[in-house]
């Protein structure tokens, strides 16, 4: 299980890695360095991805520097972590909270 702590410590000790195609993405979505670094730093984990290949992730959810909901998908890969995504979520894909999936019919 994945701490948000553990995901801070990374932060603060320089150990999280942005990948080219997170970092467009999220220019492409106008996310800015700031805006991720907010979110993990006062965020908290709401989801838990621990079979992801090649390491166990998390959702993340947080806010922008101008408080906007935002969420960050983070790797932890046992000394550090890597961005994998961030994003605004999606009224249609989540509950009003922003922390709960909404069913989906199948």
């Amino acid at each position: 299980m994945i701490e948000i702590k553990t995901l801070q410590s990374y932060y603060t000790e320089d150990k999280v890695l942005m990948t080219q195609h997170s970092s467009e993405r999220c220019r492409q979505r106008g996310i800015k360095i700031k805006d991720i670094r907010h979110a993990i730093m006062d965020g908290e984990i709401i989801e838990q991805y621990p079979d992801d290949y090649p390491f166990p992730s998390c959702l993340i959810f947080g806010y922008s520097v101008d408080n906007k909901i935002i969420h960050v998908v983070m790797s932890d890969e046992g000394t550090g972590s890597r961005i994998i995504t961030a994003y605004f979520p999606d009224p249609e894909k989540w509950e009003s909270d922003y922390k709960t999936r909404k069913e989906t019919l199948k």
